[in-house]
């Protein structure tokens, strides 16, 4: 099996697609026209999507943390300045890990709240 896609919701389909597109560089593709909300789909990685959908009221939940519920990606650690400089720009709050770890990683809060953990991909090693 492969991971395919992760659903979050937002009051801000717009604001939410364009904070992930200027600051993690994924791009937005075409949703089925069939949706009945507001939403917009973005490619995270090669066959792999995030889908953001737009409901009236939402609050994110409040297990939102390292040792909580958060999603994890792989990005190149020779980038992470350049990508922690742009989450801050966009609105983005980085967060110090808890628990150290022997490859880069860092945290961060969207404008949403959600929690999202960067790992350097050339350094990631399975821990058993």
């Amino acid at each position: 099996m492969s991971f395919a896609h992760l659903t979050i919701a937002t009051r801000d389909v717009e604001g939410t697609a364009g904070f992930f597109e200027k600051t993690m560089g994924w791009k937005r593709i075409h949703r089925p026209e069939n949706t009945p909300i507001e939403a917009a789909w973005l490619e995270i990685g090669e066959g792999q999507q995030l889908h953001i959908l737009g409901v009236e009221g939402f609050e994110v939940s409040r297990f939102e943390e390292e040792f909580g519920r958060h999603f994890a990606v792989f990005s190149p650690g020779s980038g992470f300045d350049g990508l922690k400089k742009r989450l801050a720009d966009e609105g983005g709050e980085l967060i110090d890990a808890i628990r150290p770890t022997p490859f880069d990683r860092f945290f961060f809060r969207d404008p949403n709240g959600y929690v999202f953990e960067v790992i350097a991909e050339e350094q990631y090693v399975m821990e058993s």
